[in-house]
């Protein structure tokens, strides 16, 4: 059964204790499974107090990040490639620490606007080192889950199929997909298609809309992507992301391009998302079920 998630940026971009615990309850109000942090500094954390919280609520925990330009991993700057290893290892470190399983996100290339395309060595550069950090993550017990992104965000991986391309160039078995409607709308040619394509090959999902605000308001087939979804017979985590300036966090907001006022009352969204996700889990299964069963006379 899958686990529905939220980003924590529907409730808070604030990485004070006093916030994240009011995240961790509104997400449980809200009737989420799941909450999913991003840019949480364990030096500003008490993140043993945190864990427990979110044990004592029985939420999962993800943990998502975008590598920054100075932490890139395919750089050919050695100095800057081993900062990228220094921030996935920590960044491992913290989500096993309070106790989640998966990590997603920009993990193959810094996150924001490039001005040239990528390269092959880019590309080689990449694979190899995080096929070694995965191993690290494989004995914390966790796994990297690459988020394919938008050109606009990444030079990389903007599409399923260079997300595999890139998984077996690795050669890791503890590298998964992190796929995103939200993106996929602007890149995949179906995304349904894309999904079928990927298979046991998925890790994490966020389920955002075309203009990240309230789920069904905007232009994804969400109908196609949970028929997919059941098709492939994933039953892992999924997330719901929105972002809005109503809530600001400087560094996301620069690079995702965040400037509009989508939503002001988040406990509204959240709950809206909720049912939403839940209820397009089960219209699919009882589609799939109908087309599925053998109607003997």
């Amino acid at each position: 059964m899958s686990r529905i998630g939220i980003h924590s940026f529907v409730w808070s971009a604030s990485s004070a204790q006093a916030e994240l615990e009011r995240t961790l309850a509104s997400t449980k109000e809200a009737g989420f499974d799941l909450i999913e942090f991003s840019y949480l500094d364990p030096a500003n954390v008490d993140i043993d107090r945190l864990a427990g919280r979110i044990a004592d609520l029985d939420l999962g925990v993800a943990i998502s990040i975008g590598l920054p330009d100075e932490g890139d991993i395919s750089s050919a700057d050695s100095a800057i490639a081993a900062r990228g290893i220094e921030i996935l290892n920590r960044t491992i470190s913290l989500t096993r620490d309070l106790g989640g399983r998966k990590l997603g996100g920009i993990l193959s290339s810094g996150h924001g606007l490039q001005t040239a395309a990528g390269t092959c060595d880019q590309w080689k550069r990449s694979a190899a080192t995080l096929a070694q950090v995965a191993e690290r993550a494989k004995a914390a017990g966790v796994t990297l889950n690459l988020e394919i992104v938008n050109r606009f965000e990444s030079n990389l991986l903007n599409t399923t199929a260079q997300g595999l391309a890139f998984i077996e160039d690795s050669g890791s078995d503890n590298i998964f997909l992190h796929l995103d409607t939200f993106h996929m709308n602007l890149e995949e040619a179906d995304i349904g298609l894309a999904i079928r394509r990927a298979t046991n090959k998925i890790g994490y999902v966020h389920i955002g809309e075309s203009h990240r605000g309230f789920l069904g308001t905007g232009s994804i087939d969400f109908g196609g992507v949970f028929d997919a979804l059941t098709a492939i017979g994933y039953n892992d985590d999924l997330s719901f992301e929105s972002f809005s300036s109503e809530i600001v966090d400087q560094n996301l907001s620069r690079k995702a391009a965040i400037w509009r006022n989508l939503w002001t009352d988040n406990m509204e969204l959240a709950r809206h998302a909720r049912r939403f996700i839940a209820l397009g889990l089960e219209t699919a299964r009882r589609k799939a079920e109908l087309v599925w069963a053998a109607q003997k006379p």
